[in-house]
């Protein structure tokens, strides 16, 4: 049996049963883009610059990742183990997270809930896929899900309530871009939800095909194919304001 208690940036998951408890610290994390004149591939007209931190995903033998498992399951060294994942993945996905909902408090709410749920679910992890992909799995669906929850509840479509969250960046104290960037963003704001998913992985966060594939569930070919129908949307729209 699970108890929770969210306070803030802190989630303190309580197992009743094994007597142990976790606490998850989630420190603010500035929406910071790290400038990149141009890129390695010249998929757009004019010079881009990616948004946030590049933050590279650890890569871990499937020997490592098995004993890695083992430990967070393990009662004894469950918290430890808990901690160190908090400490390698909470940057990539909070980052992750934030290039879908854009909002920073709506981010943080997010990334809580993803965290509980990575917790409460590492027992139903069967080691089909990367432990990275399925986190990140787990973060894509609940960030997705509270899009859906806020455009209902408003009233909105979903590119509606994107291109309202768009608008309010200016206005955020965590984010720094400038207004090329929110060009861009404008013009992300404007494409379907899966290409703007795959878009946003692929350009924003350098994620390879594989791991995107493994993340949505979609063929490496599919997703080629969303990523070059984004790209062209996002010519037009910029060529057009």
């Amino acid at each position: 049996m699970n108890g929770l208690c969210v306070d803030n940036h802190a989630v303190h998951i309580k197992n009743y049963g094994l007597n142990h408890g976790v606490l998850l610290f989630f420190t603010k994390v500035r929406f910071i883009p790290v400038y990149h004149f141009g890129c390695q591939k010249k998929i757009l007209p004019i010079k881009l610059f990616r948004l946030s931190l590049v933050l590279t995903i650890k890569t871990v033998s499937l020997q490592d990742e098995a004993l890695f498992i083992r430990q967070l399951l393990d009662p004894k060294t469950q918290n430890e183990a808990f901690r160190r994942l908090l400490t390698e993945y909470q940057r990539p996905l909070y980052r992750h997270i934030r290039n879908i909902v854009l909002d920073h408090d709506d981010t943080d709410d997010v990334l809580q809930n993803t965290f509980i749920k990575i917790f409460n679910n590492l027992k139903h992890f069967k080691g089909e896929s990367k432990l990275f992909s399925w986190m990140y799995r787990i973060a894509t669906n609940e960030a997705i899900t509270f899009i859906n929850q806020r455009a209902r509840k408003s009233g909105i479509s979903n590119e509606e309530l994107q291109s309202k969250a768009v608008n309010k960046l200016e206005a955020d104290v965590n984010y720094d871009g400038d207004e090329i960037q929110l060009k861009l963003q404008k013009a992300v704001a404007t494409l379907p939800e899966k290409q703007q998913l795959v878009f946003k992985m692929k350009y924003f966060e350098e994620l390879k095909y594989e791991d995107i594939s493994e993340i949505l569930g979609t063929s490496v070919g599919a997703l080629k194919a969303s990523y070059h129908h984004a790209v062209k949307k996002i010519e037009e729209y910029l060529n057009s304001v």
